[in-house]
């Protein structure tokens, strides 16, 4: 080509006059429009006519009547109906040639101006016309009205884009102007994008709209849907994000309310225990009570009693509550909120072991020297009546005076000495109890998870757990064993330990493993472990419980390959309760330090970092790191005082300095 040529080509969805300023083979060097030099390949032109332009007239002359030309040429654009050339040629279905388009439209003119104002139409609306740059094909009336949806959804999201980003710079300047029409499907997408961000579906609507409102953090979005009262600003997104139904569907409840409610049934395969005495030991906030202990003394041993709600008498395998308890795999217990497992109809009332109700259990019976040495155990179907609910605290008061939660302790202890003497790890660590009190502020106390009621409950559940799982094995029925490898390193001995060395044995331990077959828990040091002790809170305690009665001729049992299924499919579920509870008291308890801002704390130092040390505060056994300080060289388990700096809880994050 040579120089002087008037020329087009395609840039960012619109069509571009030049100049040639300089040929080649392979690259040419053009004047544009917009006084901009580009280098393009000749291959990439959408017009080449004959009209010249004398490249010495000086590039603003040049630029000028680039830009008069592309003006003429849009204008002779605007002369051409398209809709009325689409229904004269769409029966053909044939390339038409540039050229003959043109004649088409132009009978009495055919020159360069007019070529390219046909180009500048068909390609401006390429929904009647299939479009290359010297030949074009009708689209046909089909193609016609999926092109008309495409433009027509692509117009609806320009809208809403442009809606997006004026409501969040409204909102954020503090106007009352009315909301867009659209506001809720505004939310939605602003809402997906905060969750999931590129795995949305409205990823790319949404960093438009945030773009074009003059944001860029997540934080802004999550401000502005609070700002709009989509949100509190304690939203828990976890459980938007990991898809958490807070309640029950109609059908659900409906078969919840057709459990039986009444106190008395008959049930000849049941070992009536009514006439001993039963109690329940738990937290005063518990709603959901699934396990209850007895003890009577004998001639020359005791017998224990641990007593389980019999809950798969009435959520039955395969049925609708079954599969709802299977989807969520566990309840989840958070500072602000409770989400049973089975609708709370069920979970808090029918199935429920509550004071003077009479209740369906599977009970294991342990029999003990008066010493404290095992005998024998026997699992059955039973019916209890539990007597007293006492919480931990009343336990605790109680211990010393009631003779039979000062006997169920002794017990306890003793088996925990046995545990400890079988290499079992004790990490024995305070629990931080966040509740929010009336006014919604969080509440922070330690718990001693070491206290009489606590200890005794722990162990005996232990117990039980343990028992059932030798009472399968020796049935040779499969169930959701539960073993752990031995730790990476051992840093406890026999149970003590300071609280430095209890915190990094945990981080020491070895996941646990659930597989179909018994096997050792180093960290119980028991050699098989199943949990059963908590069917109303947990699927997997349910499983178990069903196998318990398959054994007792209850019902059929899950084969072994059904085990493993079931152990796959909650994997994922079992994993984001986890995350989910963990991070929900993180975040009230950032909550609580919010308000503690240039407070000193005690903590001890874990471990040295790259820049910095990661420490542990006592008060609140929360880690964070601590910037290195010059001239201080500190080391593992020293203790520090730092005081608080910064926290943000919607953040996450933590920051002290020594002090």
């Amino acid at each position: 080509m040579e120089s002087g040529e008037i020329v087009e080509y395609i840039d960012d969805q619109k069509i571009i006059c030049a100049v040639v300023m300089e040929g080649g083979n392979q690259k040419l060097r053009l004047l544009t429009e917009h006084n901009r030099e580009v280098k393009m390949a000749s291959r990439r032109l959408s017009h080449r006519g004959k009209t010249r332009l004398n490249p010495s007239l000086g590039r603003n002359r040049i630029v000028e009547s680039l830009r008069a030309l592309s003006l003429k040429r849009n204008a002779i654009a605007d002369e051409i109906e398209i809709e009325d050339l689409w229904k004269i040629l769409n029966q053909e279905q044939t390339w038409i040639d540039l050229q003959t388009m043109t004649g088409l439209c132009f009978p009495k003119a055919l020159d360069d101006n007019h070529e390219s104002g046909v180009i500048r139409a068909i390609f401006k609306s390429r929904r009647h016309f299939k479009f290359k740059p010297d030949r074009f094909l009708p689209h046909t009336e089909a193609q016609m009205a999926a092109a008309m949806t495409m433009e027509q959804k692509a117009a609806r999201q320009e809208r809403l884009i442009v809606s997006g980003a004026a409501w969040i710079r409204s909102v954020r300047s503090g106007s009352t102007d009315e909301w867009p029409p659209c506001h809720q499907e505004l939310s939605g997408i602003l809402k997906s994008y905060y969750l999931f961000e590129k795995e949305s579906p409205h990823y790319s609507t949404a960093r438009t709209i945030i773009k074009n409102a003059g944001i860029t953090s997540a934080e802004a979005i999550f401000k502005h849907l609070v700002a709009v009262g989509v949100w509190t600003s304690d939203e828990n997104v976890d459980l938007l994000r990991y898809h958490i139904p807070e309640d029950f569907s109609p059908p659900v409840l409906e078969l919840a309310q057709s459990v039986p409610t009444a106190d008395t049934f008959e049930d000849s395969g049941r070992v009536d225990l009514t006439h001993i005495k039963t109690i329940t030991i738990d937290g005063q906030s518990t709603l959901d009570f699934d396990d209850a202990l007895s003890i009577e003394t004998r001639d020359d041993h005791f017998l224990v009693g641990i007593h389980i709600s019999d809950v798969a008498q009435y959520i039955k395998k395969g049925d609708l509550l079954d599969r709802e308890a299977r989807s969520r795999g566990s309840s989840i217990y958070m500072p602000d909120n409770r989400i049973s497992m089975a609708p709370p109809l069920l979970a808090e009332h029918r199935l429920s072991l509550k004071k003077d109700h009479l209740r369906p259990a599977i009970s294991t019976m342990v029999k003990i020297s008066l010493s404290g040495d095992f005998i024998s155990y026997d699992i059955f179907p039973s019916i209890i009546r539990v007597d007293h609910q006492l919480s931990y605290f009343e336990a605790n008061i109680s211990s010393e005076e009631d003779q039979a939660i000062a006997v169920l302790y002794d017990i306890a202890t003793r088996f925990r000495e046995t545990r400890l003497s079988q290499g079992a790890i004790q990490i024995t660590l305070p629990e931080i109890n966040i509740w929010l009190d009336e006014s919604g502020v969080p509440v922070v106390n330690r718990v001693d998870r070491e206290s009489p009621g606590r200890m005794l409950i722990a162990e005996m559940m232990i117990l039980s757990n343990w028992l059932s799982a030798r009472f399968l094995s020796e049935n040779n029925t499969p169930a959701i064993f539960r073993s752990q490898p031995k730790p990476k390193n051992r840093i406890l001995k026999n149970g003590t330990g300071t609280l430095f060395q209890n915190w990094m044995q945990r981080k020491l331990l070895n996941r646990f493993v659930l597989r179909p077959k018994r096997d050792h828990h180093c960290g119980l040091g028991l050699d098989a472990y199943v949990t059963a002790t908590s069917p109303i809170r947990k699927y997997f305690d349910l499983v178990t419980q069903r196998q318990l009665r398959a054994v007792l001729g209850l019902e059929a049992a899950y084969t072994e390959k059904e085990i493993e299924a079931i152990i796959g499919q909650l994997a994922q579920p079992m994993a984001d309760v986890g995350r989910i509870q963990f991070r929900r008291n993180r975040y009230w308890l950032l909550k609580h330090l919010e308000g503690r801002i240039g407070e000193k704390e005690e903590a001890i130092v874990l471990q040295r970092r790259r820049n910095a040390y990661s420490i542990l505060l006592k008060a609140y056994m929360i880690e964070c790191p601590l910037p290195q300080s010059s001239g201080i060289d500190l080391k593992p388990e020293d203790l520090v005082q730092v005081t608080i700096q910064h926290v943000n809880a919607r953040n996450n994050t933590l920051s002290v300095f020594m002090g």
